[in-house]
C-alpha cells in the first residue's frame, strides 16, 4: 500500500470540498482531454501548481539519489523512465494522464462498494462517489478505447500484471467487475499493506467466482434445505413465532460453504452466536439439531427424561436453544459446532462466544489458535446499536482474550423491527463499527447466493491466513414482519410492496442454472422431493419424541451431578506441608529482580506470614488458594481492571522490575515446567459487560477452572446486569448450563460516596431462587440446598473463609456462580488475619465448629459462648465488615451479654447454622445489623427467612426482628464523609445500646 500513501496528499487535492457520502445522485459533465503541457505548469483541480512543483522537486531528488524518496515515489519514476526510454515522446499529458488513472483505481479501491449492487430489492438510494466517475479526471467517451500508460507495480491485483499498456475501456470493465458487482468490499482502511495486497489479489483476479456444476449442484442444495425448511414450518405452525430466515435463506449456504472451507485450513471447532433469527434454520440445517426435536419444541415438546438425575429447569423459548454436533464436511472432513444458547437481547452472547472459544484453544493446546473459531451472526440494526459489539470487538487483540480472529456475518435486514436505518445508525453502513479494528467488511447482495458463498469463503481463508476480525454483512430483507404475525405494512409499506412480489433467491438461482444448463428441471424436482419427504418423516417422528439425555455436558463435564443429584460436602483444606511449600514460593521474587522497594517488602511480610503460619491477611489467603488448586492439576483465571495489581493495592500478583520493565507472576512458578497460561491474571479492558460475558464464556467450557471475574469497585459491576440478569442467575434453569464462575465485587461503607461504595448486594439476593418460607433439607449427608439454588452470595470477613469458598468451587461434583462482596479496608484491617493452621486439613481449630476445614457459612460469636446462654440479651446478627466495627464498640462497652453472629453465606440461607444460634440465645433479642440503607443490603431478603427458621424454633415472627441500619435512601451512601461518619457511629451505637431496639418491624 506505499503507492497509496504517496498518493494520499494528491487524492486530498483531487477531493478538496467534496463530501462522497451524500444522498443526492447528480450527474457531472465530462471534462476536456488533457493536453501534453510542461511537467511545472500543471495546475488543473487534480494538480495544482504547488504540488507539480513539488512533484518537480521529488523527481530531481530521486534522479540524484533514488533511496531519499519514498519506495512509491522509487516505484513511480522508474515506471516513467523506463517508459520513456521506449517512447522518447513522454510529456506531461502522460504523467498526467497515468497519476489521474491510478488515482481512478485507488477511488475503486476505496468506494467501488458504493457502486456495488447490493440491495435485492434495489430501492436502497446511494450516491455514486464524484471520483468514480472518470469525468471527474477529466476523461470522456472518446477516452474509452485510446491506450494508457499505467506501469507495473508491486502489488497484488491487475495492476501487477505485465500490461503496462491498457485502454481506459479495459481498466473500467475489470475495475467494475471487481468492485461494483454483487459485492462490496471495504478494505482500504486497513494500514497493513500486505493484507491489503492479498484482498487486491483475491479481488482484482478476472473471474474470482468460478463454480463448476458439481459445486453449483451442492450449493442449490442447500439452498433448497434452507428455503424448503422455512417453507415447511410456515405450512405446519401457520400461527406460531419462530423468527424464520425468509428473504436471508442464502445464509445457510453460505454458513456452510465458510465452515466447508474453514476445515479445509484447519479449523477443528467452531462456536456460533446469534440471535433469533434465523437461528432455527442454523440449529436444523447448519449444526443439525435433530429436526424431529426442533418439530417437537414447536408442538409444545416434552420434558426430557433420564434416568439418572432428571433435570429439565425452567427452559426456554426453541430459538433461543443451543446444541453441539460433529459434522461432516464437503471435503471430507470433521468439524465440531456449538451454537451457544442466549436470550433476547441481542448480542448479549457476542462476549460469551469469544471466551468459549479462548477456553477451547486453552484446552486444546491451540498455541496457535488456528482449530479453535468464533462466528458471531448479527443484526443489522443490533450491531450498529449495541454497544456490548465493540467491547466484544476491542477485545480481538488484547493478549488475554484474543482468539486468533472472529467471523461476523450480519442478516441485514435493512430495517431493526420497525426502525429504518436512518433513524437507527449515524454511519453509512451498520458494520463501520469493525473499522476500528482494521477489520475487512464485504458487503454482499443476499439474492446472490454464489456471492454470498464466495464471500463467506473469503472471509474463513482471511481468519486463517491472518487470524483477525473480519466482516460479511449481507444484505437481505424480511419477507414478513418482525416475526410471522407481525404486520411489516404499518411502518414499510414500500418496501414490503415490492417484496411481496419479490421471487426468492432459490428462484432466481433455480432459473439461472437452468438457462446455463447447470442443472436441468429433473435434477431440481428430485432435491426437493428428497427434501420435502425427509421433513414429512422427521414431522411425523417428532409426534413420540421424548429427549432421552442431557446434550449440556460435554466430555469435560461428564460425571458431575445435576440439581437433583446428591453431591457430597467435601473439605477444602490443604496438608500443612503443601501449604507451607507453595507458601514460599509464591511469597519469594526472583534474586536479581529489582522489585520496587514497597513491593519488596509487602512479600518479605508475606513470607514471614507463611514461616510464622500467623497474621495471614487476604491476599495471601487469596494466592494460597490460587496455589494449592494449580497444584492440584487446575486452571486459575482472574481478570477485571487493574487486576494485577488490584484496585486497593493488595494483590501484586505481577511485579515489574524497576530497570528493566520485566515483569514476574510467582503463581507462574508454582510448579516445574507449568504452562505460562495454567496461571492467567489479566488487566482487562474498561468493560464490564463484554469482559463479564468473556469469562462466563470461559468458565462454561470446562468445570476443572477457577475463573474469577473482579469489578474495579462493586458499583461498577451493573454495567454488566444484563449478564447477571440474563445468563448468571437463570442459565441453568434456562439451557441446562451450569458455571462455576466467580464475581468479586468490592462493596463495603467507608465514606467513598455513592459511586465507592456498594457492590448492590440486593439485587444479586433479590434474583436468588431459595424460598424464603419453606426450610430445605439441612442434614449434612442429605443436603441438596446449594445444588437446587441458582448461585451463592457471599459476605466472607476472615481470609480463611475466603480461601475455603474459593477451593469449595472446584471441590465438589457440581458447578455454581459465587458472588463475593469482597472487602476493600479489611484488606489491611488488623483484626482481619487468620493462621496458617486455619486453611489446613485437620479438625476442630479453637473458636470454630469441628466439622473438618472447610468453607464456614456462619461463623458464631467468638466470646467462648456455651451451647446455651441464657443471660445473652441480644443477638446481633451481621454480614461482611460491619462486624469488626460492632465488635469495636461491644469493647468499648464492655457489652458482654451482646452476642454477635455473622452470616459468611447469604445465599443459600444457613437455616441450619441459625437455627443453632437462636437455640443458644433462647431468651436474646433478635436483631439484623447492616451498613447499607434499609431499602438495600441484605435486609429484605434475610428477614423472612430469619423470621422462618425463628417460626421453626418458636422463638417468634418476622415483627421480633430488629433492624439496625442506615435508613431507606435513593443514593447507595452519602457523599459527604462527616455525615458517613455520623450515620455509621450512630448504627454501632444502637446495636450496643443498652435498651431494647425499637424498629418498625417488617410486615
Amino acid at each position: 500500500m506505499a503507492w497509496l500513501r504517496a498518493g494520499s496528499c494528491l487524492a486530498k487535492l483531487a477531493t478538496r470540498n467534496r463530501c462522497f457520502h451524500t444522498t443526492v445522485l447528480r450527474s457531472k459533465p465530462s471534462g476536456p482531454v488533457p493536453r501534453s503541457v510542461p511537467l511545472s505548469r500543471l495546475s488543473d483541480s487534480f494538480l495544482d501548481g504547488t504540488s507539480s512543483v513539488y512533484l518537480e522537486e521529488l523527481q530531481r531528488t530521486w534522479e540524484s539519489d533514488p533511496n531519499s524518496v519514498d519506495e512509491s515515489w522509487d516505484n513511480f519514476f522508474r515506471n516513467f523512465v523506463s517508459h520513456a526510454a521506449s517512447s522518447p515522446g513522454i510529456s506531461g499529458q502522460t504523467i498526467q494522464e497515468s497519476m489521474k488513472l491510478l488515482l481512478l483505481v485507488r477511488a475503486y479501491q476505496f468506494h467501488g462498494h458504493m457502486k456495488a449492487r447490493l440491495d435485492p430489492l434495489g430501492l436502497e438510494q446511494r450516491e455514486v462517489p464524484d471520483d468514480l466517475d472518470p469525468g471527474f479526471y477529466g476523461f470522456n467517451e472518446s477516452d474509452l478505447d485510446r491506450e494508457f500508460f499505467l506501469g507495473v507495480w508491486r502489488m497484488s491485483g491487475f495492476l501487477s500484471e505485465n500490461r503496462p499498456v491498457q485502454t481506459l475501456r479495459a481498466i473500467l470493465t475489470r475495475l467494475e467487475q471487481a468492485y461494483c458487482g454483487s459485492i462490496g468490499y471495504e478494505y482500504m482502511h486497513i494500514a497493513n499493506r500486505d493484507q491489503c495486497n492479498w484482498l487486491r489479489d483475491k479481488i482484482e483476479t478476472p473471474s474470482p467466482m468460478a463454480y463448476d456444476s458439481q459445486r453449483r449442484q451442492v450449493i442449490l442444495s442447500r439452498l433448497i434445505w434452507s428455503t424448503q425448511f422455512e417453507n415447511f414450518l410456515a405450512t405446519k405452525w401457520t400461527a406460531a413465532k419462530r423468527f424464520g430466515l425468509e428473504g436471508g435463506e442464502t445464509l445457510i449456504p453460505g454458513m456452510k460453504e465458510m465452515f466447508d472451507r474453514s476445515a479445509d485450513l484447519g479449523v477443528e471447532n467452531i462456536v456460533i452466536g446469534m440471535s433469533h433469527r434465523g437461528r432455527l434454520n442454523v440449529l436444523g440445517n447448519v449444526v443439525r439439531k435433530p429436526l424431529r426435536q426442533i418439530f417437537s419444541e414447536f408442538s409444545g415438546g416434552t420434558k426430557p427424561v433420564d434416568d439418572i438425575g432428571l433435570y429439565t429447569g425452567t427452559g426456554d423459548v426453541k430459538y433461543h436453544l443451543g446444541t453441539s454436533y460433529d459434522r461432516p464436511t464437503r471435503g471430507g472432513k470433521h468439524i465440531h459446532l456449538s451454537l451457544v444458547a442466549n436470550p433476547s437481547h441481542l448480542e448479549a452472547v457476542d462476549p460469551v462466544v469469544i471466551g468459549k472459544t479462548r477456553a477451547k484453544q486453552y484446552y486444546s493446546n491451540d498455541v496457535g489458535r488456528t482449530k479453535n473459531m468464533g462466528i458471531l451472526i448479527h443484526g443489522d440494526g443490533s450491531f450498529a446499536g449495541q454497544g456490548v459489539v465493540y467491547e466484544t470487538l476491542h477485545m480481538s487483540g488484547l493478549p488475554s482474550y484474543t482468539t486468533g480472529g472472529t467471523i461476523h456475518i450480519v442478516v441485514n435486514n435493512q430495517v431493526a423491527f420497525t426502525t429504518d436505518p436512518k433513524s437507527g445508525r449515524s454511519s453509512q453502513y451498520c458494520t463501520d463499527v469493525a473499522k476500528a479494528l482494521d477489520a475487512p467488511i464485504f458487503h454482499v447482495n443476499g439474492d446472490d447466493v454464489e456471492a454470498v458463498v464466495h464471500a463467506c469463503e473469503l472471509a474463513a481463508e482471511w481468519r486463517q491466513t491472518f487470524h483477525s476480525d473480519v466482516v460479511v454483512d449481507i444484505t437481505c430483507y424480511r419477507r414478513f414482519g418482525h416475526n410471522e404475525i407481525d404486520e411489516p405494512f404499518f411502518t414499510q409499506p414500500k418496501m414490503y410492496k415490492v417484496i411481496r412480489s419479490h421471487p426468492s433467491a432459490l428462484e432466481m438461482y433455480q432459473k439461472q442454472l437452468l438457462e446455463t444448463g447447470q442443472v436441468t428441471k429433473e435434477d431440481i424436482d428430485r432435491i426437493q422431493n428428497k427434501v420435502l419427504s425427509i421433513l414429512n418423516e422427521e414431522f411425523v417422528a417428532s409426534k413420540d419424541y421424548v429427549t432421552k439425555r442431557r446434550d449440556w455436558l460435554s466430555n469435560y463435564w461428564l460425571g458431575f451431578k445435576s440439581p437433583e443429584q446428591l453431591s457430597r460436602i467435601r473439605n477444602t483444606g490443604v496438608q500443612h506441608e503443601i501449604l507451607k511449600n507453595v507458601g514460599k514460593t509464591i511469597t519469594t521474587l526472583p534474586e536479581n529482580f529489582n522489585a520496587h522497594r514497597a513491593a519488596k517488602k509487602i512479600f518479605a511480610d508475606r513470607l514471614k506470614m507463611i514461616e510464622t503460619g500467623e497474621g495471614v491477611d487476604w491476599a495471601v489467603a487469596e494466592v494460597l488458594a490460587f496455589a494449592t488448586l494449580l497444584v492440584e492439576g487446575n486452571h486459575v483465571r482472574l481478570s477485571g481492571q487493574d487486576v494485577e495489581r488490584g484496585t486497593f493495592s493488595h494483590r501484586h500478583s505481577v511485579i515489574h522490575d524497576q530497570v528493566t520493565g520485566e515483569r514476574y507472576c510467582p503463581l507462574d512458578h508454582v510448579m516445574k515446567n507449568q504452562n505460562q497460561e495454567m496461571f492467567t491474571v489479566s488487566n482487562s479492558s474498561l468493560s464490564e459487560f463484554g469482559v463479564l460475558g468473556f469469562e462466563l464464556g470461559y468458565s462454561m467450557e470446562n468445570p476443572n477452572s477457577l475463573v474469577l471475574w473482579e469489578a474495579q469497585f462493586g458499583d461498577f459491576s451493573n454495567g454488566a446486569q444484563v449478564m447477571f440478569d440474563q445468563f448468571l442467575s437463570s442459565g441453568e434453569a434456562k439451557w441446562l448450563r451450569q458455571t462455576g464462575l466467580v464475581l468479586l465485587l468490592p462493596h463495603g461503607y467507608d465514606g467513598q460516596g455513592p459511586e465507592h461504595s456498594s457492590a448492590r448486594l440486593e439485587r444479586f439476593l433479590q434474583m436468588s431462587d431459595d424460598n424464603p418460607f419453606v426450610i430445605p433439607e439441612m442434614e449434612p449427608t442429605l443436603r441438596t440446598q446449594i445444588q437446587t439454588c441458582n448461585w451463592q452470595v457471599v459476605n466472607v470477613t476472615t481470609p480463611a473463609n475466603y480461601f475455603h469458598v474459593l477451593r469449595r468451587q472446584l471441590h465438589r461434583e457440581f458447578r455454581k456462580p459465587l458472588i463475593v462482596m469482597s472487602p476493600k479496608n479489611l484488606l489491611r484491617h488488623k483484626e482481619c488475619k487468620s493462621n496458617l493452621s486455619e486453611f489446613d486439613d485437620a479438625e476442630g481449630h479453637p473458636g470454630y465448629d469441628k466439622q473438618g476445614t472447610r468453607f464456614k457459612r456462619l461463623i458464631k460469636d467468638q466470646n467462648g459462648h456455651l451451647d446455651l446462654e441464657e443471660g445473652i440479651r441480644r443477638l446481633v446478627f451481621c454480614s461482611g465488615k460491619v462486624y469488626y466495627e460492632l465488635d469495636e464498640q461491644r469493647k468499648s462497652v464492655d457489652g458482654k451479654d451482646v452476642a454477635i453472629c455473622r452470616v459468611e453465606q447469604l445465599c443459600p440461607f444457613p437455616y441450619d447454622l441459625i437455627q443453632r444460634e437462636l437455640k443458644r440465645y433462647p431468651n436474646a433479642e433478635i436483631v439484623w445489623c447492616q451498613e447499607e440503607p434499609m431499602n438495600m443490603g441484605a435486609y429484605a431478603y434475610i428477614a423472612p427467612r430469619l423470621a422462618t427458621a425463628m417460626k421453626a424454633v418458636e422463638r417468634g415472627s418476622i415483627q421480633d426482628i430488629k433492624y439496625v441500619g442506615r435508613g431507606p435512601s435513593a443514593a447507595t451512601a452519602t457523599g459527604f464523609y462527616g455525615v458517613h461518619v455520623k450515620e455509621h457511629s450512630e448504627l454501632v451505637q444502637k446495636a450496643m445500646q443498652p435498651d431494647p431496639i425499637t424498629t418498625p418491624a417488617l410486615a
